[in-house]
C-alpha cells in the first residue's frame, strides 16, 4: 500500500475541534479532512443512513489515499463504525483502519472519575444510540451513567451564537436536567464535538468539583498510543505535517463557518459523495 495522510471525517464542522487537538499531539502527520456539510446534520438520522453516508465517506477518503480514517462524529461512531469494521473493511482493503471517537473518550475515566458517576451531554441520536453507556459498562462495570440530550446546541455553535447571552438559557437547562438525574456525577463527557465551542458556558453553569472532559485530547492520547502499538500502520501514515480539507458543500460556505473552529487560514476543496 501507498503511504498517505490519515482521513478525518464528520458529518460537518465538528471535527474540526477533534482535528486540532490531534494535530497539537501529532504535528509530523499528514492529514486529509472531509465534512459532509451538504447532508448535515446526522444526529437526527437513523441509523441506516448514517451508516450510508458513513460508508461512501470512508471510501472516499481511501480512494483519495488514506490508509486509515478516524470518524470525528460521535453519531457516525455510534451507528456506523462497528458495521463498517466487521462487514465493509474486511472486503474493501483488510490492511485499512477506521477508528472511532467514543471508545478513545471513555478509555480514560477510570483515572477521572472518583464517585464512578458520568454524566453524558451528547446529540439526540448519540443519547438514543446508548452507545457511550455501552462503552462505558464493558471497561468500567461499576461507573453508572446518565445522559442528556442537547438538541439545540449545535444550531447555537454552528449559527454564531455560542457566545451570545441567548444561549445561557440552554446550556443551563440542560446541565440541570442531568444533574436532577444523577447528584453524585463528577464528571462530565461533551459527547459532541461541537460542544468544546460552548465550554466556557458549560463551565460556567456546571458546579466546579465536577470535571468537564472535551474529546479532542483524549482521543489525540488514544492515536498516539495506537501508532506505538502498531507501527505497520504508523509506516503507512505520511509525515509531512500537511492538512488538506474537503467538504460537500461550497468550499467558501466551509471556509465561512470552519473559522468558529480553527484559527486558521484553510483551503478547500468541494466533491461529491456517492
Amino acid at each position: 500500500m501507498i503511504p498517505g495522510p490519515i482521513g478525518i471525517f464528520d458529518s460537518g464542522y465538528g471535527g474540526l475541534t477533534i482535528l486540532s487537538q490531534i494535530r497539537a499531539q501529532m504535528p509530523q502527520y499528514d492529514f486529509l479532512y472531509l465534512g459532509d456539510n451538504a447532508r448535515t446534520p446526522y444526529g437526527t438520522r437513523s441509523f441506516e443512513v448514517v451508516y450510508e453516508f458513513t460508508s461512501q465517506a470512508v471510501k472516499k477518503l481511501f480512494e483519495m489515499g488514506c490508509p486509515m480514517v478516524i470518524l470525528a462524529c460521535n453519531t457516525a461512531s455510534a451507528k456506523a463504525l462497528r458495521t463498517i469494521q466487521q462487514i465493509d473493511l474486511p472486503k474493501i482493503d483488510p490492511s485499512k483502519r477506521v477508528l472511532g471517537i467514543i471508545r478513545p473518550t471513555v478509555e480514560y475515566l477510570d483515572d477521572i472519575t472518583e464517585t464512578r458517576h458520568v454524566g453524558i451531554l451528547a446529540t439526540s441520536g448519540t443519547i438514543k444510540s446508548q452507545s457511550y453507556p455501552l462503552e462505558i459498562k464493558k471497561l468500567f462495570p461499576d461507573i453508572t451513567v446518565s445522559g442528556e440530550a442537547c438538541p439545540i446546541w449545535v444550531p447555537l455553535v454552528e449559527c454564531g451564537e455560542a457566545k451570545s447571552d441567548g444561549a445561557d438559557y440552554f446550556v443551563r437547562r440542560h446541565i440541570d436536567n442531568l444533574l436532577a438525574k444523577d447528584d453524585k456525577i463528577d464528571t462530565l463527557i461533551l459527547g459532541c464535538t461541537h460542544y468544546p465551542i460552548l465550554y466556557d458556558k458549560i463551565r460556567q453553569y456546571t458546579p466546579s468539583h465536577i470535571k468537564v472532559i472535551t474529546q479532542g485530547e483524549y482521543v489525540g492520547k488514544s492515536l498516539v498510543n495506537y501508532m506505538e502499538r502498531h507501527p505497520e500502520m504508523d509506516r503507512l501514515c505520511t509525515k509531512q505535517g500537511t492538512c488538506r480539507f474537503l467538504t460537500t458543500e461550497s468550499g467558501d460556505i466551509f471556509k465561512q463557518y470552519a473559522s468558529i473552529f480553527f484559527d486558521e487560514d484553510i483551503q478547500v476543496q468541494s466533491i461529491a459523495l456517492k
